[in-house]
C-alpha cells in the first residue's frame, strides 16, 4: 500500500514538475521559430540575388558552364528544402526538414565562392558597374546572413538547454520536444574556392540564355 501511495506521489510530482515547464517550453521553443524564419529570410533573399550576377556574367560573356550549372542546381536544392510544405506540429517545419535546408544553404553558399571567384579570370567583370552593385549586395546580405544565423544558434542554445533539463525534460519527452539543429558552416567554407581551368569548363562561346532576373529588395 505505501509503494502504491509512494508511487502515485511520484507521479502527481512529475506532471506537476512537467506541467510548469510546457510554459517555457514552447515560448522558447516560438523563440527558435522566429529566428529560424529571419535565417529563411536571408537566405532567400541571397538566392534572388545570384541570378542577377549570374545574368551580368552572361552578358559579359562569361561561359563558364560548368560552374553556372552547379549554381543553378544548387539554388534549386535549397529553394526545394526552404519552401518544402512543414511536417511539424503549430505548421513549423521539423527538426529534419531544418537540417535539410541547413545542409542545401551550406552547398549553395559554396558554388557562389565559385562565382565571385571568375573576377580573376575574367578582367571585365571587375570593372561592370552591375557586377559590383550586386556583389556588394550580396556581401551585405552574407553580413545578415552571420547575424541571423548567430541569433538562431544562441535561441536553439537556450531552448535545448532547457528541454534537456529537469522536469522539462520528461515534458520534452511525454508533449514531443524534441531538440533543434544549430546552424553549422560548411567546413569547406574555409577553403578558398577553385573554378579550375577555366579552358576545359568553356563548352562555347556564344552566350547562354540568362537566368532569370529577381527582386532581391526583400
Amino acid at each position: 500500500m505505501k509503494k502504491i501511495i509512494l508511487l502515485t506521489f511520484v507521479l502527481f510530482a512529475a506532471f506537476g514538475f512537467s506541467g510548469c515547464s510546457y510554459n517555457d517550453l514552447t515560448s522558447r521553443q516560438q523563440g527558435v521559430k522566429g529566428k529560424w524564419a529571419n535565417v529563411e529570410s536571408t537566405m532567400q533573399r541571397r538566392a534572388d540575388l545570384i541570378p542577377n550576377l549570374v545574368k551580368t556574367a552572361q552578358m559579359l560573356g562569361v561561359q563558364e558552364q560548368e560552374v553556372f550549372g552547379q549554381i543553378a542546381d544548387a539554388r534549386s536544392r535549397l529553394l526545394n528544402a526552404s519552401q518544402a510544405a512543414p511536417q511539424g506540429q503549430d505548421g513549423d517545419k521539423t527538426p529534419e526538414q531544418k537540417q535539410a535546408v541547413l545542409e542545401a544553404n551550406n552547398s549553395f553558399g559554396g558554388t557562389i565562392g565559385r562565382l565571385l571567384s571568375l573576377q580573376e579570370n575574367y578582367p571585365q567583370l571587375r570593372s561592370s558597374e552591375a557586377f559590383l552593385k550586386v556583389q556588394d549586395e550580396l556581401s551585405s546580405t552574407e553580413n545578415r546572413i552571420n547575424v541571423a544565423r548567430t541569433d538562431y544558434n544562441q535561441s536553439v542554445t537556450d531552448y535545448n538547454t532547457a528541454r534537456n533539463s529537469f522536469p522539462a525534460v520528461l515534458t520534452a519527452g511525454l508533449l514531443g520536444f524534441k531538440e533543434e539543429p544549430f546552424f553549422k558552416a560548411d567546413e569547406r567554407g574555409n577553403q578558398v574556392p577553385d573554378i579550375g581551368d577555366p579552358n576545359s569548363m568553356r563548352k562555347n562561346s556564344a552566350p547562354t540564355t540568362s537566368a532569370p532576373v529577381t527582386n532581391a529588395n526583400r
